[in-house]
């Protein structure tokens, strides 16, 4: 983090980083003292009086505590602002796709302009507006949004995996995301919408029936309980009109009528008795909120009346009106205008006689300008992402209370201190702050693939200007890659093993992210250490001794096989000896589970020509079974390589080459055994040795590196095709080993 601060400030930010660490995945970090955003420039906007309602805005949603307005920047941009009734500061929000309000003072901000199409979405908790907000990812359940329920939940449409629509409570509680399904649904009831939650309950819009003969219905569900109290009947779906509406006398719904117009459906929630109110014509534009047993409706030619559903009496408003919104305290709010006060906004409300009263709570007119203190509001990281099933990206966020300022992201590595570091600038449209990480770090000789792991992840935000304190918040996230036995440092890419002329083993980290048809290309190289001249076989063998990371055998000149457990970091543990008699074997070849158990074999060949099979235990004090004999006439090949799966059948393969030249393929049984031999081809000669590099290109199969040749490239890869009489592509070149294709004795 590029801090502009003390010595002091300095130790606090360390002080966070390891408060960071400690947190679950996803946990948001309350900033220090030291960091804490100022909120002054606030206290001279409550003003007394009623609040101000924008002029030349629109009534975006009401809540039980505040109102939710929006209009129109120059640049075409909404600009959503919430504003208290109680006359504090009013809050800019960004600029969403889409929104909604309900279940009191939630507002939900969907990445869609139609709120039912929304799959991801963040609640907003208006009556503490300092409150985290809360990120909702539906599409990772096949869902889209349907209601708020709570500042941390909604009802979801949900596709099961064969195909039908499922109603699901999905609730979010620090990390973790819980989805439970409304019970007492139609099994084919689709196309749910929702009204505002309120008293535990809300009510459901949704269609149903044979494809042509859909017919619409609505649930009242008991959210706690999971399950439908009441069903009605509708001649339509309604779906995209909305209009619904409950109070603890009836329940309503929308409906339009060819020749009638739009209509309002009213049943009486104690005797089932089912009305229509006729509103008017469609193109009129009319709104509607139920306010207890009386429906409240106009448009902006028709002032708004009230028509009890029970008794029939209609009461004139006194309120010229251009639009409605129902608040979840069974209330509504108009937009209009009253004779005897001017323009604003105005609540419905019940009586003490049950009959419906005005109150204007909103004065129409110019807001005071309110100056926003700098305050990172939502937090868009995720709490784990797989790079492989990512297309090896994550796109990180910040939505900042300002946009006249840059801010510093620091992504450390808990495990190894690892950091990132990255200062982004204002966006050119609203006020969120992102970049793409591919996962990597940079470092003065090269980017390198970051390790895999948990991550703290700071962001400090600054104002342009460098007034006030910066505002900081802290998270974690969850890095992870699938396994690659190759991969010797935790970073998801193939490590390539060589030893040089004087003994030193090295090792080279190539890219993880290479173009389907581009060059697979390295990252850095590191030495492991000298003394490794006196084996006369090294092998990767994968994750043999119990741990998570890739392992070495060696065979020293007395038949000695020691085993180098893999610490995760490119390193090894010091080595153990782990059988004798090894002298025996001219070739072996590991990496690959020949049996289909899971875990990593080796076949060796004697002098004899005899195949003999070694079962991986996953045992680091005795990492393979007694061998088992698989049979004669290996003498005709000098060169095994065990390549993986690279065929997509029971268990890993090996490719053999005879003194021809000639290359073979043998697919795994999966008993520890191989098909018959299938030839690949000639010319393979050329190379003095093949390594089994696991996946390169991250299409899901292992590849082939060939390493020896004189000249600019010193190897070249071989892409697996999944074709077993074909198993590889067209050799491509690399900058591995770029002019130094005879230099090494072992490569693997």
């Amino acid at each position: 983090m590029q801090l502009r601060s003390t010595g002091t400030r300095l130790a606090t930010a360390v002080t966070v980083v390891l408060a960071v660490t400690a947190l679950g995945a996803g946990t948001l970090a309350t900033a220090p003292a030291a960091f804490a955003a100022t909120s002054a420039t606030s206290a001279d906007q409550a003003t007394a009086g009623l609040p101000v309602f924008p002029e030349g805005s629109e009534l975006g949603g009401v809540g039980t505590s505040g109102f939710l307005s929006y209009s129109f920047a120059p640049d075409t941009t909404r600009e959503l602002t919430w504003t208290p009734y109680d006359g504090g500061a009013a809050v800019p929000l960004q600029d969403p796709e889409g929104w909604a309000t309900g279940a009191g003072d939630v507002v939900v901000l969907g990445d869609a302009s139609w709120s039912a199409d929304s799959r991801s979405i963040t609640l907003r908790n208006m009556a503490d507006p300092a409150a985290p907000a809360v990120s909702l990812d539906l599409g990772a359940l096949n869902g889209t949004y349907v209601a708020v329920l709570s500042p941390t939940s909604v009802l979801a449409q949900v596709i099961d995996e064969v195909g039908q629509s499922e109603l699901h409570v999905v609730t979010k509680d620090g990390a973790t995301t819980t989805s439970r399904k409304i019970a007492g649904l139609p099994a084919d009831a689709t196309d749910f919408f929702g009204s505002p939650a309120h008293d535990g309950s809300v009510l459901v819009g949704y269609e149903t029936g044979p494809e042509g003969e859909r017919t619409g219905g609505r649930a009242l569900v008991d959210v706690a309980a999971g399950t439908v109290t009441a069903t009605y009947a509708s001649p339509e779906s309604g779906f995209g009109y909305g209009g619904l509406d409950f109070s603890g006398t009836h329940v309503t719904w929308f409906n339009y009528e060819a020749g009638v117009g739009d209509t309002i459906t009213s049943v009486d929630r104690k005797t089932g008795e089912q009305k229509k109110t006729v509103l008017g014509a469609h193109t009129d534009e009319w709104y509607s909120s139920l306010v207890g047993e009386w429906l409240v409706y106009g448009n902006a030619d028709h002032p708004a009346k009230a028509v009890s559903l029970t008794g029939g009496q209609t009461v004139d408003l006194g309120v010229s009106a251009s639009g409605s919104a129902a608040s979840s305290d069974g209330g509504a709010v108009l937009r209009g205008s009253r004779a005897a006060d001017g323009d604003g906004l105005f609540r419905v409300a019940a009586g003490a006689d049950g009959a419906p009263t005005v109150t204007k709570i909103a004065e129409t007119g110019t807001p005071p300008v309110i100056v926003q203190p700098l305050k990172i509001q939502q937090v868009h990281v995720p709490d784990s992402v797989d790079l492989d099933k990512s297309g090896g990206k994550v796109t990180l966020g910040w939505t900042l209370s300002r946009a006249d300022a840059y801010l510093d992201v620091t992504l450390t590595h808990i495990a190894t201190g690892k950091e990132i570091k990255k200062r982004l600038t204002a966006p050119t449209a609203g006020t969120e702050f992102s970049f793409v990480w591919h996962g990597e770090i940079e470092q003065a000789d090269g980017d390198v693939d970051a390790p895999n792991g948990k991550y703290a992840v700071e962001a400090e935000a600054t104002l342009l200007d460098g007034s006030g304190e910066p505002a900081y918040q802290g998270w974690s996230m969850n890095l992870t890659r699938a396994y690659n036995p190759h991969d010797f440092n935790d970073n998801g890419s193939t490590d390539v093993l060589y030893r040089d002329p004087e003994g030193v083993l090295w090792r080279e980290d190539l890219k993880d992210r290479t173009p389907l048809y581009g060059e697979v290309s390295t990252a850095k190289n590191t030495r492991i250490g000298a003394g490794w001249g006196i084996y006369k076989q090294i092998e990767a063998v994968g994750n043999v001794g119990g741990a998570a990371h890739g392992d070495v055998v060696a065979v020293d000149g007395s038949g000695v096989q020691w085993l180098y457990l893999g610490k995760g970091d490119g390193t090894f543990a010091p080595r153990v000896q782990v059988g004798t008699g090894w002298q025996i074997y001219n070739k072996i070849a590991a990496g690959s589970d020949l049996d289909g158990d899971g875990r990593a074999d080796l076949v060796a060949t004697d002098s004899a020509g005899v195949l003999w099979f070694y079962k991986g235990t996953g045992s680091y004090a005795k990492p393979y079974a007694p061998r088992v004999r698989v049979g004669g006439g290996w003498q005709v090949y000098n060169h095994l390589a065990a390549v993986g799966n690279i065929t997509g059948t029971a268990a890993g393969d090996l490719v053999a080459r005879d003194t021809s030249g000639v290359l073979w393929l043998y697919q795994g049984n999966g008993r520890g055994g191989f098909t018959p031999r299938v030839r690949i081809g000639g010319g393979w000669s050329a190379y003095s040795q093949l390594i089994g590099a696991d996946d390169l290109n991250n299409d899901g199969r292992p590849d082939l590196i060939a390493y020896g040749t004189s000249g600019e490239y010193g190897a070249y890869v071989y892409r697996s095709t999944g074709d077993a009489t074909a198993p590889f592509r067209s050799r491509q070149t690399t900058g591995l080993f770029r002019y130094d294709g005879l230099r090494y004795s072992s490569v693997a």
